[in-house]
């Protein structure tokens, strides 16, 4: 998922769902800045206090993907949860749509509802669960199961030819720059002499499972080449769902953040469906969500969704550096995702993914 989605579209569901406007702006932050928090900093203080922020996302361009530690430090916990499905190691590393794993993890997280970094972890919980409708059949390790011919690309006839121009430009460009893997990687088990190349998370299909829109297929080539048909706007519709479920669920655990009872799904899905199926730019279709928001679409009245803004959490980080009190930290948006990342980190990779037999990391 991109930004539409992960801040303008968790947005308007957190709002929908009867969360209040601001705190349904620190969950959409939270969603999308764990794409954008890629650089590791430390804020200092004066009196001997410290902040260690650890990234929660690394793109493909960067090097540091080819370290496997990164991989399973941030691409597994932050953007391809497994799955836990199948009988090999690789192949329960796979992300799954709703996976049993990504519903015991919103209950876990649910639990701290009323905690001061509660709706930065639900906005974290977010991202998390939301990928998985997009990014399942791909793992966030180097592997041979994340192959795919890349030769095999189809699209459905209703796709409007300007936007298949569009995203096959979009994916040319990123295969000339990564090569037709999405870049290269070694295999999972690289460290015992086997050194089987395979593509990292999704890389190998570019943005294709990105685009809410899209329909289309493509041949995996491992273990055996086979057709892989993704409809998107389903998967996307189905997301949805299952995030306005978590924020209704999640206002009933803190009443103090909500404006009311909030709006069935049922109600907005129409709209949510148009647009969902909106072919477009990704600034396009954000407008699209902006529109909807505003004409009272996707809540009882008219609003505005305001715009994403990282730069106002980024500034706190200035602001705090090299201050004098460090408790000021525990007032910041930005300390306390931090802290909801960490716990979140913590949790998937040593309990969640431990108590499935699956130890990652």
């Amino acid at each position: 998922m991109q930004l539409d989605m992960h801040y303008y579209g968790t947005f308007a569901l957190a709002y929908a769902a009867g969360l209040n406007k601001q705190t349904a702006g620190i969950i959409a932050t939270a969603a999308q800045f764990v794409d954008d928090n890629a650089a590791a900093m430390n804020i200092e203080f004066q009196d001997g206090g410290r902040v260690d922020a650890e990234a929660t996302a690394h793109h493909v361009a960067e090097l540091c993907n080819l370290d496997k530690e990164d991989q399973r430090q941030v691409w597994v916990p932050f953007h391809f949860l497994p799955g836990n499905e199948g009988t090999t190691y690789s192949e329960r590393l796979l992300c799954r749509k709703n996976s049993a794993i990504a519903k015991e993890m919103v209950r876990h997280h649910l639990g701290y509802a009323k905690s001061e970094m509660g709706p930065h972890l639900i906005g974290i919980t977010a991202h998390v669960y939301g990928d998985t409708f997009a990014h399942h059949g791909f793992s966030g390790v180097g592997s041979r199961r994340n192959k795919v011919d890349n030769d095999s690309f189809w699209f459905d006839g209703g796709l409007d030819p300007d936007i298949r121009d569009y995203i096959e430009g979009k994916a040319e460009d990123f295969f000339i720059r990564f090569g037709k893997g999405g870049g290269l990687f070694a295999n999972l088990k690289s460290w015992l002499a086997e050194t089987i190349s395979g593509a990292l998370g999704h890389g190998a299909v570019a943005t294709y499972p990105d685009r809410p829109y899209l329909i289309w297929g493509f041949d995996y080539e491992y273990p055996k080449k086979r057709q892989e048909i993704r409809n998107n706007p389903r998967d996307f519709m189905e997301g949805c769902l299952a995030l306005h479920s978590m924020f209704k669920k999640f206002a009933g655990k803190n009443p103090q953040l909500t404006t009311g009872n909030g709006m069935t799904f049922n109600s907005i899905r129409p709209e949510v469906k148009k647009i969902i199926g909106f072919q477009g730019k990704k600034e396009e279709r954000i407008k699209q969500w902006l529109s909807a928001a505003r004409r009272g679409k996707l809540s009882p009245r008219g609003y505005e969704i305001p715009r994403y803004a990282p730069e106002n959490w980024l500034f706190e980080s200035a602001e705090m550096d090299n201050s004098k009190d460090s408790e000021v930290a525990l007032d910041s948006n930005l300390y306390r995702f931090y802290q909801a990342a960490s716990m979140h980190r913590y949790y998937v990779l040593r309990e969640l993914l431990p108590k499935h037999d699956l130890v990652v990391a």
